[in-house]
């Protein structure tokens, strides 16, 4: 603990804090700070926001914790939302409407709702205690509450499936060409080269017809691997492990050459082992991409719910005159926790791997 304290305040030119804070240091720190808001307030605010009420969202409470409308049963009429009547001399009535809301509206007290009264619009507020809603979670997982067409596990399956097969379709055909533009020489290389890094300027939606009629005449239009294979290769991936690979000396293959290895062992037994914190970061990034792609899915897997990947599955709770934002909300959040998981047990790799790859 003591070591992160000391890392927090150390300050420009001094590594132990003793050297006073300048104007640098709070620029510094206050671009820092800035940038972690930045990333961490619209998740958090997403967390906060599906532990309230259907009835808080959709009156958009703004408030951080998850406070509620007290509803009581009231003999003889059902569940009613309380309110507090604001009296003259400063007490509290509990009441309930039994009207539509006036400038003088017609409320009672749940001890007496026979006993009709006249209060002021004005007056009155919601009686709201804090109050967890985890209904909106537990509500679509155990599909309960009419929430019988939301598959979560079988969304999460699908997900987990395509995020892990592309995944390592991508790490392989990726090596594969960053190996050959390293390490081989023959004419044109670069211009390959110059020529992956370009389709990056292409944007993605603009290749969406070409790539629905190569998917349909594949015959793999409506499962998974349609979703798959379109994203196997990335200009990204190419050139982040080419990068990598440039920085492996050539004289451990001229080595492995001289003692007959194929080009395949070479490939296998020295360059992949060599290049894991590369491939831990393209991992990484890959996992990323295809958890939380959304529009391609949304193309090829259309014709067959059972196909559906678990950001597809969320359009569920969206219909056309009404939006269940609570539920979006929660299921979004347990959407996040696998992609989170995976990058918090990975995350050294990152910095290891683009610290190694250096862009020289």
């Amino acid at each position: 603990m003591s070591q992160i304290v000391k890392f927090l305040t150390r300050t420009r030119g001094s590594f132990d804090g003793s050297r006073r804070i300048g104007l640098s240091d709070v620029l510094v720190y206050g671009y820092l700070l800035f940038g972690v808001a930045l990333i961490i307030v619209p998740v958090l605010w997403a967390f906060l926001s599906s532990l309230k009420s259907k009835e808080s969202l959709d009156r958009f409470d703004t408030r951080l914790l998850p406070y509620s409308q007290v509803e009581r049963e009231v003999e003889g009429i059902g569940s009613k939302a309380m309110y507090l009547w604001q009296q003259a001399d400063g007490s509290e009535l509990e009441v309930f409407k039994t009207g539509p809301t006036r400038s003088m509206t017609s409320v009672a007290a749940p001890g007496d709702p026979q006993a009709e009264l006249k209060a002021p619009k004005a007056e009155l507020f919601p009686k709201e205690e804090l109050k967890v809603a985890t209904e909106n979670y537990l509500d679509p997982l155990l599909q309960r509450e009419g929430q019988q067409h939301f598959f979560f596990f079988r969304y999460l399956s699908n997900t987990i499936f395509v995020t892990a097969m592309a995944t390592l379709i991508t790490l392989v055909i990726n090596s594969m060409a960053a190996f050959a533009l390293s390490k081989y020489r023959f004419k044109g290389r670069m211009a390959f080269t110059v020529l992956i890094i370009s389709t990056l300027l292409i944007p993605a939606t603009i290749i969406l017809v070409s790539l629905f009629f190569v998917v349909w005449m594949l015959g793999i239009f409506g499962s998974l691997w349609g979703v798959i294979i379109p994203a196997a290769a990335t200009p990204t991936g190419v050139f982040l492990l080419r990068q990598y690979m440039l920085t492996i000396p050539d004289e451990l293959i001229e080595a492995a050459r001289m003692d007959a290895a194929s080009e395949w062992k070479i490939f296998w037994r020295i360059i992949m082992p060599l290049s894991l914190p590369a491939l831990a970061v393209l991992a990484i990034l890959s996992v990323i991409w295809r958890w939380n792609d959304f529009l391609w899915p949304l193309i090829v897997l259309i014709s067959d719910p059972e196909q559906h990947t678990l950001q597809i599955g969320l359009t569920a709770f969206s219909g056309q005159y009404n939006t269940d934002y609570h539920y979006i909300l929660a299921m979004t959040v347990v959407s996040l926790l696998p992609v989170t998981a995976v990058f918090a047990y990975m995350q050294r790799c990152i910095t290891t791997g683009i610290a190694s790859t250096g862009l020289k």
